[in-house]
């Protein structure tokens, strides 16, 4: 059966986004790749002056780091529990040229081209490797003609700033009417950087209920009760949709196909965009649901496949990706998009390194087209350095005297096969970290206290009887995906629950988790709350701890620090050490505040005698 046209969804685009032309000089640039030209109309710095020769790198292998298998080991095998790099420390070293003979400018990889000006689309080598990956590998089941169009960005965040940009207007209290007050729907606990670029646009902010997977379809607070019920009085009803399904950030939820199918026939009544933010689609842990069962008895959540291995891509019935590993994956909201309404964004934050700043939008072609002329009179497009690093480690040099060298032994690139591998190895080691902290965590979270009482059944005091009390110090989600563990602290089990304000006394426990010997930094949940309603209600309750950024032996030092905090601080029961816990932290704050300045006021002055 031949595919669907994606929807035309230009009525959506901004005034801005309408009235955007092409870039007339972008256009010109495609005359500067007749053979042998003359070129004299571009203002190109000439190459030669470029102060770099090379640029070189000593990089990893892609099978540095071992896998943990996508069907899990119960119980896991000591040498996936225990080892974190592979036995060789091998690496290879990366070579880009000043200038290559490749004449195929989808395969040229120097410093010519990549230090030029150049296309908005991105990188033409790096371009065409991550076009052909997602149409191929990564998401070879898009449902409407022709697939899906790539643009490389400067990482998900600028993918996201061009998105709002392309559909939605800046509205002014002071200036339009709320009718005109366009609306964007995001998780009750979000990433706030995404929601923080969204509110200076005068967009209303509007967070639909969620559970351990992630957005709710339905039930109280879901997307369909947000959407039914709308209050015109606010706005219009809101046309876009931020979210992230796989790792969900803070919440590590992972969406299933069942949910997804759900959410997007309700995007398809209400006419939504999704604008899906997926950094962690790779760190997707089939052992998540199997922990659970084994310490809990149930599940995160029953809407996932009983075999953990379940191949997704053959299971709808569509093309494999090519790699065992990528059709274990839940795939992407792009699997079942038949009317083209999902933008896709993606990073080499979390694959390669946050400071790359390189990632791309993936959405259909006239979307790709309006976001492109965004870029080509902003941004233009991500570093040349950056792009032609990754490109010669992934790619490697062309046979046609191109003196490169890539990211494998012999010197060509890792190619689709050591890409995926990499990402594997990555999963594999944050899966076993993810392990670990949830281990702990499972095993401390109840406060085990006894205490003696005498038998009614006999007249003598000395038979007595030992009473164990349970006390819940805090529960979690045994994580799916990415690269948080989202705890939720008991304090109506606190003995001081009835007498301290309970904001007052999670701000004291995350302040006493700083202290000695704990010594440890949680992100508290209030920072993940999209409006001030949800903080005030809940977002106090919860802490946010990330497994990834550290290694397992501190993973596991400060996991154990973590229990010892909470245990610690439920015995305190008088009022007095709340109130020196916060006056303390108060005194710390404002030394560091002084100290900030006084570090300015230098810097300020080193600067002006530089000047």
């Amino acid at each position: 059966m031949e595919k669907p046209e994606p929807k035309d969804l230009s009525y959506y685009y901004s005034r801005v986004t309408m009235n955007r032309q092409a870039s007339k000089m972008k256009q010109f640039y495609q005359y500067f790749l007749i053979p042998g030209i003359g070129n004299l109309a571009g203002g190109l710095p000439n190459p030669g002056y470029f102060p770099y020769d090379t640029l070189e790198a000593s990089t990893a292998l892609p099978d540095r780091f071992k896998p943990t298998p996508n069907k899990p080991v119960d119980p896991p095998v000591s040498e996936l529990g225990n080892c974190t790099l592979s036995d060789s420390p091998a690496v290879s070293r990366v070579l880009v040229p000043h200038d290559s003979a490749e004449p195929n400018l989808l395969r040229k990889i120097d410093l010519t081209t990549a230090l030029q000006y150049g296309t908005a689309q991105g990188y033409p080598p790096l371009y065409s490797f991550i076009r052909s990956f997602v149409q191929t590998n990564l998401h070879p089941n898009v449902p409407y003609k022709g697939g899906p169009e790539v643009i490389l960005t400067c990482g998900s965040t600028d993918g996201f700033a061009k998105t709002l940009e392309c559909f939605s207007n800046i509205w002014d209290e002071e200036r339009d009417w709320i009718r005109e007050r366009e609306g964007i729907l995001c998780e009750e606990f979000a990433y706030m950087n995404a929601i923080q670029a969204a509110r200076p646009r005068g967009l209303n902010v509007v967070p639909v209920a969620i559970d351990d997977e992630g957005m709710l379809a339905s039930g109280k607070g879901g997307l369909e009760e947000v959407l039914a019920s709308w209050d015109k009085s606010k706005g219009k009803r809101p046309h876009l949709m931020y979210t992230v399904t796989m790792g969900q950030n803070p919440t590590s939820g992972l969406l299933s196909v069942k949910r997804r199918k759900e959410i997007y026939s309700l995007c398809q009544k209400y006419d939504i965009i999704i604008v899906e933010d997926d950094p962690y689609w790779y760190l997707q842990y089939p052992s998540g649901n199997r922990l659970s069962m084994k310490a809990r008895g149930k599940p995160v959540s029953e809407n996932f496949p009983i075999d953990p291995a379940h191949n997704y891509n053959a299971s709808s019935g569509g093309k494999s990706s090519g790699f065992d590993f990528l059709d274990s994956l839940v795939p992407s909201y792009l699997s079942m998009d038949v009317d083209g309404r999902v933008v896709r964004l993606d990073t080499f934050s979390k694959t390669v390194a946050p400071g790359c700043r390189l990632g791309w939008i993936t959405a259909q072609p006239d979307v790709v087209e309006r976001i492109q002329r965004i870029t080509e009179t902003s941004t233009q497009q991500p570093s040349g350095f950056v792009q032609s690093l990754i490109a010669e480690l992934i790619m490697g040099p062309s046979k046609s005297g191109d003196p490169g060298k890539g990211g494998s032994k012999d010197g060509s690139g890792w190619k689709v096969d050591g890409w995926v591998r990499w990402l594997e190895g990555l999963r594999g080691n944050y899966e076993r970290r993810m392990q670990l902290m949830s281990t702990i965590l499972e095993d401390g979270k109840y406060l085990i206290q006894s205490s003696r009482r005498g038998s009614r059944l006999s007249a003598s005091d000395e038979e007595e009887y030992e009473v164990l009390h349970k006390t819940q110090l805090y529960d979690f989600a045994y994580p799916m995906a990415g690269m948080f563990l989202w705890m939720r602290a008991h304090y109506e089990t606190h003995p001081l629950y009835q007498d301290v304000e309970h904001q007052r006394l999670a701000q004291a426990l995350w302040v006493f988790m700083t202290t000695k010997p704990y010594l440890v930094l949680l992100s508290p949940g209030s920072i993940f709350c999209p409006t001030p309603e949800i903080m005030a209600e809940k977002g106090w309750q919860y802490f946010r701890l990330c497994f990834a950024a550290v290694n397992d032996d501190v993973v596991e030092k400060y996991s154990k620090a973590i229990v010892k905090a909470f245990t610690d601080f439920w015995a305190i029961d008088d009022v007095k050490k709340i109130d020196d816990l916060l006056d303390d932290d108060e005194k710390v704050q404002a030394r560091l505040a002084n100290a900030a300045m006084q570090n300015q006021v230098s810097l300020n002055c080193h600067g002006a005698h530089e000047m």
